[in-house]
């Protein structure tokens, strides 16, 4: 099992990692339609890769057969490890190499209430919670809990339907 959760984990991983950086350019040039584009593609694409964790698991180290709580548990473990990796490479963009990031995601949020067309109650709420993000984001404990509060979740739902999915019991009227 430690093979496989850490293959898919890490992969999953320098795969968000990796379109983080992509994503990046987009957030500073106020492109925040490509920058939702990719960000949500981005954790797609890593939760698929804890769907096929869980089935290599079971086709490989299972011999086909696999339970359904055998399964949420490899799916949660590399959640863990992708979760972790983004953590660390996030932690490391926020404060070592984009510090002004938290300046522009705030930017970004208020510029999003206005495209949408927020009267000037909610862009002022939208700033209020912008500032109130980036405060959280500018400590380096509550910056990791944001971070896992916002990918581990994902991991954790493909979890559950990739075990629901990939569950295969033994047949019985075998011989």
């Amino acid at each position: 099992m430690k093979k496989t959760v850490l293959i898919y984990g890490l992969i999953s991983g320098v795969l968000a990692v990796a379109m983080m950086v992509v994503t990046l350019p987009f957030i500073y040039a106020k492109n925040l339609g490509t920058a939702d584009t990719l960000g949500y593609t981005s954790m797609v694409l890593s939760a698929l890769l804890v769907y096929f964790g869980i089935r290599s698991f079971r086709d490989n180290a299972g011999a086909g057969l696999l339970t359904f709580s055998k399964g949420f548990v490899v799916g949660v473990l590399i959640t863990l490890v992708s979760t972790g990796l983004y953590m660390v490479a996030f932690h490391l963009m926020y404060f070592k190499f984009v510090p002004d990031f938290g300046e522009t995601f705030a930017e970004c949020m208020v510029e999003r209430a206005r495209m949408a067309g927020a009267d000037a109650q909610k862009i002022t709420e939208t700033a209020q919670q912008a500032e109130k993000l980036k405060q959280l984001y500018d400590h380096p404990a509550s910056n990791a809990a944001v971070t896992f509060a916002t990918t581990f979740p994902v991991g954790l739902a493909m979890s559950l339907v990739a075990a629901a999915i990939l569950k295969r019991k033994e047949d019985k009227q075998q011989p």
